[in-house]
């Protein structure tokens, strides 16, 4: 090595320590203490938490994602794979554990087989948010992070809180929150994914785990997937020279991880076509993001750290993102973090700021912008790190050089208690708000144990009967206030697997906005949406249009049977629409509101189109119904349903489930293909005559191949690392011999 060469190594052996605190020192004592510090947040979390391991029914989208578990136990206890499935109950249907990041519920269904799929879902979602302090701490250190600064990250991980309740916080996950628990699931892997991937950009070393971390960021949350991806486009522009080499390493991370996780990344960009965008929140920040503006008032106030209370995180990010800056020239980690907190914030602004612009980003059209506030939550705790720690070190020197005969530790032991005491807004918000929900918890099982258990008994006749759907009210009319304790009915009905009608906006299906401008007062609409089943308040009746018995009362509530309805109807096809995914809700309000499908007239559906016409629909001829259903037999839990129908002439079966590719059809056993009828239902053609009709779905079929290229990339991630030590020994056996007899012929030998 020349001594030109030798002089950037020593600069950068000296720089890389500067940034640590001074009190990172050896020994046995350094290592355990800061785990200590991890340990205390975790035993925190652990202790405060606690009525999350108790059974009830969710208030939020823990709904859902228990139910996915419970379906995925299922299917998996049956020998199917869960992506291939056909998820029935919300949104008339979808096979949505492709469209949706279910990695989660598929693993955590697994263990489900195991303790049952609810004490499973109940467990991953205590011990992920309990223990989330060590992922901090381990990113921390592989960002070079001294130990004293990577367990001040991990002390103050669980008292993030933000204006908007969706980042790295409890109000995410527990039960009075919002309950994003696919979002927990990648809380885990991001921190991780980002300190291996910059540390194989950095050091060229551990491309496996980064990789394998990136992946599985992917695969877990969508959203924090391109958070894991997106920095590994500018971390090398900041790591230093050479940038030949930093790009090199930077690609293959990029590419190793996109085929690692192509599995999930192929068939939604195949069937992307059949996932509805959620059409009534476009618009909105909840879709656009806040905008720069909004979210840099936020973070500079407070609000995106600790909001509802003295800032002390923010306060603590403000001094780390200052040692940052000023350690810029000579520290890649110091700039590798501000390089991950711009990223974020850019993804954070979103298309309220950015406009058309985001349409760049691969996917940008189903994105929810707001989502990417955690990752500028998580850069600045890493930063907030650095900055208590470096605070820390100055206070024990200065205790230390005023009262130096004090005793050894002493001046630590009291800028900890320091450290608690400045923690205490933090900590006792976040305790009061956890007996809030624990409060609210107990209430609510109470509630289960007495008016759960009168529905239950409907929810028994339903299960008995089948048929059709059940529809309990919708979120945006009186289902809202129509409860089992302070969970609506239509909740509930979800944490009992009942196929229903009404909990709107839940899954990518092509039904899904449709369902939004259900209109309870017309019949038609029941038909279209499968319906056979109301549950109303007692004392309350159906609507005069629509023609329906009581079946039975259980307490404050009632159930009724409309007569007629099932999964399969009979019609023809008297005119058509033209919708995509991004429209086919708004395309269907007229529809909903005409009344045709009570006449058993339906509407072929030009998919893919934009648009075109005037929006006025035919009018049904004024003749008797093309046929009907003498009998019906659906299982749509196994993605079948059958049904035997009399055609007085030429017409369409309908099945009221969302459209999709995945769905065949037979007609007296004879394959024909299955199209769209609006709103967007599948349909077959059957001639005239007694007809037995049998839908059946068949998943995505490439997830074999996609798993086995997967599989192949990790492996070959595994085995580079050996295989590059080989050559490299090779290559240097090679050159020794060489550069001797070099040696001796510039010598004269």
């Amino acid at each position: 090595m020349t001594p030109a060469e030798a002089r950037p190594a020593r600069a950068s052996a000296i720089a890389r320590p500067a940034v640590r605190p001074p009190d990172d020192g050896g020994g046995r004592t350094a290592a355990w203490w800061p785990w200590s510090i991890v340990a205390a947040a975790v035993g925190w979390n652990l202790a405060n938490l606690q009525a999350l391991t108790l059974g009830v029914t969710y208030l939020n989208d823990s709904s859902l994602h228990e139910q996915m578990v419970r379906f995925a136990t299922v299917q998996l206890r049956a020998g199917h794979l869960p992506l291939t499935s056909w998820f029935p109950f919300l949104g008339a249907g979808s096979p949505q554990f492709l469209h949706y990041q279910s990695l989660p519920a598929i693993l955590t269904g697994a263990l489900g087989l195991l303790v049952g799929p609810d004490v499973a879902f109940r467990w991953t979602l205590y011990l992920l948010l309990s223990l989330w302090p060590i992922s901090v701490y381990l990113s921390a250190r592989a960002f070079g992070a001294g130990r004293p600064a990577a367990a001040a990250s991990a002390a103050m991980a669980p008292f993030l809180v933000s204006a908007t309740g969706v980042g790295y916080e409890q109000h995410a996950y527990v039960w009075t929150g919002f309950g994003v628990w696919t979002q927990l699931w990648a809380s885990w892997t991001l921190p991780l994914a980002w300190g291996w991937s910059w540390r194989a950009i950095r050091d060229g070393r551990g491309y496996l785990a980064a990789v394998l971390l990136t992946a599985l960021t992917v695969a877990l949350h969508f959203e924090t997937g391109y958070l894991a991806l997106s920095v590994l486009l500018v971390w090398p522009l900041v790591a230093g020279r050479p940038l030949v080499t930093r790009l090199r390493r930077a690609a293959v991370l990029l590419g190793g991880s996109l085929l690692a996780s192509a599995w999930v990344i192929v068939p939604l960009v195949e069937q992307r076509p059949w996932a509805a965008v959620n059409e009534p929140l476009q618009g909105s920040g909840l879709v656009n993001g806040y905008g720069a503006r909004e979210v840099m008032h936020w973070l500079l106030s407070g609000q995106l750290l600790d909001s509802g209370r003295l800032p002390v995180v923010t306060v603590f990010a403000a001094l780390g993102f200052g040692l940052a800056w000023l350690a810029w020239s000579s520290s890649p980690d110091a700039r590798a973090l501000l390089a991950a907190l711009a990223v974020c914030l850019l993804f954070a602004f979103g298309r309220t700021t950015f406009g058309s612009l985001v349409d760049v980003i691969p996917g940008g059209a189903d994105l929810f912008f707001r989502r990417f506030m955690m990752g500028v939550q998580l850069a600045a705790l890493l930063l907030a790190g650095r900055g208590a720690a470096w605070l820390a070190a100055r206070c024990v020197r200065l205790l230390e050089a005023r009262a130096p005969r004090w005793p050894a530790g002493l001046s630590a032991a009291a800028v900890l208690v320091a450290a608690i005491a400045v923690l205490a807004p933090a900590w006792l918000q976040l305790g009061a708000y956890d007996r809030h929900d624990g409060a609210a918890i107990a209430a609510q099982r109470r509630a289960d144990d007495i008016e759960g258990a009168e529905l239950d008994r409907l929810i028994a006749v339903i299960e008995r009967d089948g048929g059709g759907r059940t529809y309990a009210g919708m979120p945006s009319n009186w289902g809202q206030d129509f409860t089992v304790g302070a969970v609506p009915v239509f909740k509930y009905l979800e944490s009992r697997d009942v196929d229903e009608a009404g909990y709107t906006l839940r899954t990518a299906s092509l039904m899904t906005d449709p369902e939004y401008f259900f209109d309870d007062h017309d019949p038609s609409d029941y038909r279209l949406f499968g319906i056979r089943y109301l549950i109303l308040p007692a004392g309350a009746e159906p609507w005069w249009s629509v023609r329906a018995r009581l079946a039975m009362r259980s307490g404050p509530y009632c159930l009724w049977t409309i007569d007629g309805a099932g999964y399969v109807q009979a019609g023809q096809i008297i005119g058509e629409i033209s919708a995509n995914r991004t429209n086919v809700g708004a395309r269907s309000v007229r529809l909903l509101h005409s009344g045709l499908a009570a006449d058993g007239a339906y509407l072929g559906v030009r998919y893919g189109s934009g648009g075109g016409g005037d929006g006025r629909l035919p009018t049904a001829r004024s003749q008797s119904p093309a046929g009907a259903v003498s009998a019906e037999r659906a299982d749509l839990d196994d993605g079948e349903a059958a049904a035997t129908v009399r055609m007085r002439r030429p017409g369409v079966a309908v099945l009221s489930a969302s459209y999709d590719p995945g769905w065949t059809a037979t007609v007296n056993g004879r394959q024909r293909p299955v199209r769209m009828v609006a709103p967007a239902l599948a349909a077959v053609y059957v001639p005239a005559g007694t007809d037995h009709v049998v839908f059946r779905f068949r998943g995505y079929g490439d997830y074999p191949e996609l798993l086995a290229l997967s599989g192949l990339t990790l492996a070959m991630a595994a085995a580079a690392p050996a295989c590059l030590r080989r050559a490299r020994r090779r290559r240097d056996g090679k050159e020794t011999p060489r550069a001797a007899e070099s040696q001796r012929d510039r010598a004269g030998i």
